[in-house]
């Protein structure tokens, strides 16, 4: 369910708006909208026993913190501050660890919180922790880039990187909300905006067109962060609304979950074989997802002119969608750690915009072609 909330007595806000995940056992609101920050109290007020929160975080981002700070402050909670390094490098079974002996030191206990105030990889981080300390403490995401607000902050999903690939080591773990607060995108690199652009797009292409519609907004333009401005509140809530129903039918990934992968195969392999480094998570989906569309036509799933339109779409955005030499070897090797590898690797395809398929799909002339394509 979507709505929308007036502020009330709040601070001055702008426009909140309110998407429910409804889960058997953990159903949660994420909000949207300048502000959110300070709505804290709303999704973690009232639980028992409740002293201390801890935020995770990145230190060039307390500042941008404050606002939390003082919601949860405003409960009555002690506040702590732990910090951890920008970049996939803190996404460790290394840096899980000394999380734990961090909060076992404070001490915090079952009925504390911890925060991830920051990216995707201070929410996965954290929400690992989250999942694994004392067995599953209440933790709740903060996102501050748009890849995060629109993806990685919601469905539970939490885990750390192995040499061997990414979230090889996780836990399904659902946070007690969501505060997707806008204002913490007005200082986000344009790099960072535009990567997070992919995932908004990816829930455009398996489900939601008018997400495509309103990218078109931002396409072309020198500054897309700017030229999306009006209309990323809906942009967000769309993105939001698409990942809620879908989880709703399979928390765990045992079906229909996997559409959210789409384009995400290929990802998680380039940014393996680039040792987390070259890429950005939402560059490396980008080009999935337009070797995705173009096996789909392939191998007649499709109609000609999928592959097109990403590419339109998405190069519009200042997303890559080729110029990329693949050693086709090292890529079928790396699909091997797939989550999603069951007797073979299952890709995410579309039959249409809006129609995703999963589909088993084994080496061949035809997935390397595909591949070789990525170079134009």
């Amino acid at each position: 369910m979507v709505h929308r909330e007036s502020p009330g007595d709040s601070p001055p806000l702008s426009d909140i708006r309110s998407v429910e995940v409804r889960l058997p056992h953990s159903s949660y609101r994420v909000l949207i909208g300048s502000g959110a920050l300070r709505r804290a109290p709303e999704l973690v007020a009232g639980v028992e026993g409740r002293e201390i929160a801890v935020v995770v975080t990145h230190d060039c981002l307390r500042a941008q913190a404050e606002p939390l700070l003082e919601s949860l402050g405003g409960l009555g909670l002690k506040v702590e501050v732990l910090t951890v390094e920008p970049g996939e490098g803190s996404k460790s079974p290394a840096k899980a660890g000394e999380l734990y002996s961090l909060l076992a030191r404070l001490p915090l206990h079952r009925a504390d919180l911890l925060v991830a105030f920051g990216g995707g990889v201070v929410g996965d981080l954290t929400g690992f922790v989250a999942a694994t300390y004392l067995r599953g403490v209440d933790f709740l995401q903060a996102p501050t880039t748009l890849l995060a607000m629109t993806d990685a902050a919601v469905g539970g999903k939490t885990g750390v990187n192995l040499p061997e690939g990414k979230n090889l080591v996780g836990a399904f773990h659902q946070p007690v909300g969501v505060l997707a607060d806008l204002d913490t995108l007005e200082s986000l690199p344009r790099g960072e905006f535009v990567s997070g652009l992919a995932e908004v797009a990816k829930h455009g292409f398996i489900r939601d067109g008018r997400i495509l519609d309103l990218l078109a907004a931002g396409g072309g333009r020198a500054d897309p962060a700017a030229a999306l401005r009006g209309c990323m509140g809906e942009l967000i809530e769309r993105s939001v609304a698409v990942k809620a129903r879908i989880v709703e039918a399979d928390e765990r990934e045992a079906g229909v979950r996997m559409l959210l992968n789409y384009g995400h195969t290929l990802a998680h392999a380039l940014e393996r074989m680039s040792g987390f480094r070259d890429l950005r998570h939402g560059e490396a989906v980008s080009l999935g997802m337009v070797f995705a569309a173009r096996l789909s036509e392939e191998l007649g799933l499709a109609r000609p002119g999928l592959c097109e339109r990403h590419k339109q779409v998405l190069e519009a955005l200042g997303l890559p969608t080729g110029g990329l030499r693949l050693d086709a070897d090292a890529v079928l090797a790396a699909w091997q750690v797939d989550k999603k590898y069951r007797a073979g690797v299952r890709l995410v395809l579309l039959e249409d915009v809006g129609s995703p398929v999963v589909c088993l799909v084994e080496d061949g002339p035809t997935v390397r072609a595909a591949l070789a394509a990525l170079a134009e």
